[in-house]
C-alpha cells in the first residue's frame, strides 16, 4: 500500500511557505528581510523564533554589495559552507576550520580551533559576508578583532551560533557592539540549517529571486 503524502517538492515548499505566512505575517520586519525570516522559520519549523530575530542595518543590501564587489563569503564550519548553495558559480564560500594553521594556533594558545580559524579570515575579511553557525568562540573572536584590533570590516554578519555555553552571550555582544550590519537569533538556538537558510535567502533576495 502506498503511503499518502505529498511527493512533489515544489508543492511541499509552497505549502510550507503558505503555512508560515498564515501563522506569521512578519509585518514587524522590513520588506527586504521578510523572505529571509520566512526561510529561517522554514528551516527549523519554529515560527516562535521570529520574535528573537534581531538585525542592524540592511543585511540584504549588504549581501548585494558584497556580490557586486566580488567579496568573500566566510563560514566558521564546513557544514555551513556546504549549506550555502545560492551563490552564483563559480563563487563558493570559504572555511578555514581545517586549515593546519588553525589547529596549530588553537593548540599553542589554548583557544578553540574555530576562534583560531577566524584569525585566518583577516586578509579577506574586508567587505565580506560572514556567517557563523557553530562556535560562539568564533563570534567572540571576530568581535574582539573588529573592536580591539582594527580588523577590516565585513559587509554583514549572519550570527547563528548554537549551544549552552556562550551562544546567547556572543549574540548579545554582537547586538550591543554592532560593528557591522548583522542578522542574528537571540538566545541559545541557532545552527547551520538556520544560518544557511538565512544566507541563501539573502543572496536570492539581493538578486531579485526571493
Amino acid at each position: 500500500m502506498p503511503l499518502n503524502y505529498i511527493r512533489d517538492p515544489e508543492q511541499i515548499f509552497q505549502q510550507s511557505i503558505r503555512a508560515i505566512e498564515e501563522i506569521l505575517p512578519l509585518t514587524n520586519f522590513p520588506q527586504s528581510l521578510r523572505p529571509v525570516a520566512r526561510r529561517i522559520v522554514h528551516a527549523c519549523a519554529l515560527p516562535e523564533i521570529a520574535d528573537n530575530l534581531k538585525w542592524h542595518g540592511d543585511p540584504v543590501a549588504a549581501v548585494r554589495d558584497a556580490l557586486k564587489n566580488g567579496a568573500e563569503f566566510l563560514t566558521d564550519c564546513e557544514m555551513l559552507k556546504h549549506g550555502i548553495t545560492a551563490l552564483p558559480p563559480p563563487r563558493a564560500p570559504r572555511c578555514f576550520l581545517n586549515h593546519p594553521d588553525a589547529a596549530a594556533r588553537g593548540r599553542d594558545r589554548r583557544i578553540t580551533r574555530s576562534a583560531a580559524a577566524v584569525e585566518l579570515w583577516q586578509p579577506c575579511l574586508g567587505g565580506a559576508v560572514v556567517a557563523i553557525s557553530g562556535a560562539p568562540t568564533a563570534l567572540f573572536r571576530l568581535l574582539e578583532g573588529l573592536i580591539d584590533e582594527n580588523w577590516n570590516r565585513p559587509a554583514v554578519i549572519f550570527a547563528f551560533p548554537v549551544g549552552f555555553v556562550g551562544a546567547a552571550e556572543s549574540k548579545a555582544a554582537l547586538s550591543s557592539l554592532a560593528p557591522a550590519p548583522y542578522l542574528t537569533l537571540a538566545g541559545r538556538l541557532g545552527g547551520s540549517p538556520m544560518a544557511a537558510a538565512a544566507v541563501n535567502a539573502a543572496i536570492k533576495a539581493s538578486l531579485g529571486d526571493a
